[in-house]
């Protein structure tokens, strides 16, 4: 398999928001998407009760349209670094574009340092900008929300070196759970190296980028099998132990792995996505 087919396959397991979905009143995704760059495109309607969520460490880039009527706007999300709270309006329709974990935007003005854990106008960092909130903003469905998206992606790329795409897709391949001397030796580069080349292309070292995507494995695990055990799944992880996985999860998912499984089922957390 290649690096990107290595990485478009992972990026469809270790790419989720799972508070968003929760949280939302309605919430749709295409996955279906032959841009190299992109995970998957996503809406949801904000609900009337709560003005805020959480969002978790995924290793992404995210640009999401607040389809306000009278004042549409855009944010560039970088990945957080731990569990962290965020603000959305309510009854509010969202449309949003998920890119291919350790994928940073070609046509962004700004380095990929400067977005992590951060969410910047999309107008002060990218020329045009209007015109394309404003075509998302008044697009009649999701559907053609994501035909106009994919239109203006068809024609940028992504920035990576090649060394850096090929580690991600390892790191991805491993669920997080590998050494930054297994990366030295795999690609046979010092170790100075590779932190300095993760920071330029995605803005996180190997380690931070190791931690987001070991996070997403343990909350895909956890939403789609039904036959494991925590200590099991700490351990597949490379935990050292079940209370050192349970410490990180809280930290980077703001619930225990038994509260996070709880809520999922009690919000039927798969019936929830409407898929196209």
């Amino acid at each position: 398999m290649s690096d990107l087919a290595s990485i478009c396959r992972v990026a469809g397991i270790h790419s989720k928001q799972p508070w968003f979905v929760m949280n939302a009143d309605h919430f749709f995704a295409d996955l279906k998407t032959d841009n190299p760059s992109v995970s998957h495109f996503y809406s949801f309607q904000s609900g009337a009760s709560a003005d805020s969520t959480i969002a978790v460490p995924d290793g992404c880039i995210d640009l999401l349209f607040d389809c306000d009527s009278e004042a549409p706007s855009a944010t560039v999300c970088g990945t957080t670094l731990e569990a962290k709270v965020v603000q959305f309006h309510k009854n509010r329709r969202y449309f949003g574009v998920r890119f291919l974990p350790g994928t940073f935007p070609d046509f962004l003005d700004t380095t990929a340092t400067e977005v992590i854990d951060k969410q910047c106008d999309l107008k002060d960092i990218m020329k045009g900008a209007s015109r394309l909130i404003d075509d998302i903003s008044t697009a009649n469905s999701f559907v053609e929300q994501v035909s106009i998206i994919k239109g203006f992606l068809s024609k940028k790329q992504a920035r990576a070196s090649n060394l850096t795409t090929q580690l991600v897709a390892k790191i991805c391949q491993h669920q997080g759970n590998i050494q930054i001397q297994d990366l030295v030796e795999y690609s046979g580069y010092t170790a100075r190296t590779l932190e300095r080349k993760f920071k330029d292309d995605i803005g996180l070292t190997p380690k931070g980028f190791s931690r987001a995507i070991r996070c997403q494995s343990a909350i895909y695990h956890i939403n789609h099998q039904q036959d494991f055990t925590f200590g099991g799944l700490a351990f597949d992880l490379g935990f050292s132990d079940q209370s050192h996985f349970l410490r990180e999860f809280k930290k980077l998912v703001s619930a225990t792995p038994l509260e996070f499984q709880n809520q999922v089922k009690q919000t039927t957390y798969h019936d929830r996505i409407h898929t196209y």
